[in-house]
């Protein structure tokens, strides 16, 4: 008797975990529908909309490459790095809520970065006013790699990349204008192109790397990356379509900028509310305005507060 009410207790809870594992994967399997679609959609809307806004308005051409490794400062790059580290953090936390397996999260999350990034290189290998830049491609990968490589070693990001960036005002008529129609008017399109006033940062969660100090877990240390004085890709010069020189000012030096300040890892701070923490979570991605210490030219110099 004892056996057979064994053997039914025993059936039943078979089925009751059968059926707990059913809902639970058809409820999973609506997650990754609903999140992959949410994904192609952005996608296809994100895309759709750098086209007409960017590349539209300027002249196609057949499929080519160029070598733009020495322009900019190569801010550009780190911009590259940036996004791509970014848009694969972004994803994999997306796929996070699906609840699929952790490392499938970080690969299908970590890649969506690298292509992302590709699909708009192929669009500027069709842009005669750009080509694909291998460059680029390396800085791509090298950003969707900073994130997996971090994931899969620590279950977490140690080493955060970020951005800052402010809008650089000028007396000078001349760099006004050159800068008006080199960078756009308006603080977006400033913020994307200029990169005279873009920073990019590393920031280190500093009691990750020391468990047993008394340091807060939202306290970071980060080292920043900018560049000055340009206002041409690789010169400060510029020749009109009639072979005129319309822009030319050798006397303004291109140098680059290295900077140490502190840093807040937004996600650190402790709230319940499920939306306080995707806005905690996206701002993290922004460098909080703080002291910073600026090495260029050789020499030092004290900002009372950088952003």
């Amino acid at each position: 008797m004892f056996l057979h009410q064994h053997n039914c207790i025993a059936q039943v809870d078979s089925v009751s975990n059968q059926k707990i594992f059913h809902s639970t994967f058809q409820k999973n399997k609506k997650k990754i529908k609903t999140v992959a679609a949410i994904n192609i959609g952005l996608y296809t809307g994100s895309m759709a909309t750098l086209y007409q806004t960017w590349y539209k308005n300027y002249p196609q051409s057949r499929f080519h490459t160029f070598n733009d490794n020495a322009e900019w400062q190569q801010m550009d790059k780190a911009g590259h790095l940036f996004s791509a580290y970014t848009m694969s953090k972004y994803s994999s936390e997306i796929w996070n809520y699906t609840g699929i397996e952790t490392k499938k999260r970080i690969w299908i999350g970590g890649l969506a970065g690298v292509t992302y990034q590709t699909v708009i290189e192929v669009l500027d290998g069709f842009s005669s006013e750009w080509g694909w830049s291998w460059g680029d491609i390396g800085a791509n990968i090298v950003g969707s790699t900073f994130f997996i490589s971090q994931e899969l070693a620590w279950n977490q990001q140690k080493l955060h990349l970020k951005t800052s960036f402010h809008k650089k005002n000028y007396h000078d008529p001349s760099l006004v204008a050159r800068s008006n129609d080199l960078f756009g008017n308006s603080l977006a399109e400033r913020s994307l192109k200029d990169y005279n006033g873009q920073t990019y940062w590393i920031s280190a969660d500093l009691k990750s790397f020391f468990s047993k100090s008394k340091i807060p877990s939202w306290l970071q240390i980060s080292l920043g990356m900018g560049a000055e004085g340009m206002f041409g890709a690789m010169d400060n010069f510029l020749k009109d379509k009639y072979g005129n020189i319309s822009f030319n000012r050798p006397d303004i030096k291109r140098y680059r900028q290295w900077y140490l300040a502190p840093d807040v890892n937004l996600t650190k701070i402790k709230t319940k509310r499920r939306s306080i923490k995707t806005a905690l979570f996206i701002l993290n991605s922004l460098k909080f305005p703080a002291p910073a210490i600026e090495f260029s030219n050789s020499s030092l110099h004290w900002k009372w507060m950088y952003f």
